[in-house]
């Protein structure tokens, strides 16, 4: 039940992902339908089997003012692939502002990464060419789609129809 299912607007637009109960939930209540399904899996009860859902479409739909990426702690680490962009370490992980806030660095997208103890210890104030260090990975804003394709940790091959348009 820790699998993963896309939901759909009506539009077929992706808006979101959940997890099993509560998808299944919506199919349910008739509230969405199952659009693809888990070919291997089946969801048991005493009396019945009810596929899997893996991409479910809402019936009626819903307007999303602003479809993007929150800037927080859980979704750098996430974006960085929970680790350390200067050495690689994935243990005692820290957010480290490229250009210092010190020195007039926002807290922002393009400034933000995920960073051990030990190397935003040894970088402190400085830049990372200041510090000899070298970025592993140059940071950037993720769209809604590319972070729910590349980022989420999961990725369910009947997502990519679903996912391969422009955000």
């Amino acid at each position: 039940m820790s699998r993963k299912v896309l939901i759909l607007n009506a539009d077929y637009s992706a808006i979101s992902v959940c997890n099993v109960p509560k998808a299944f939930l919506l199919v349910y209540l008739n509230k969405a339908e199952l659009i693809e399904k888990d070919p291997k899996v089946q969801l048991r009860t005493v009396n019945s089997n009810f596929p899997l859902p893996s991409v479910i479409r809402l019936n009626k739909y819903v307007s999303i003012p602003y479809k993007g990426v929150v800037l927080s702690r859980h979704n750098i680490f996430k974006r960085d692939g929970n680790q350390c962009v200067y050495c690689g370490k994935r243990h005692e992980l820290t957010l480290d502002h490229v250009m210092p806030k010190s020195r007039g660095g926002k807290t922002s997208w393009d400034n933000l990464v995920s960073a051990c103890k030990k190397c935003n210890s040894f970088k402190g104030h400085q830049t990372p060419e200041e510090a000899n260090l070298v970025l592993l990975k140059k940071p950037y804003k993720p769209s809604f789609l590319v972070f729910i394709r590349d980022l989420n940790g999961f990725l369910n091959d009947n997502w990519s129809a679903y996912l391969n348009s422009k955000s």
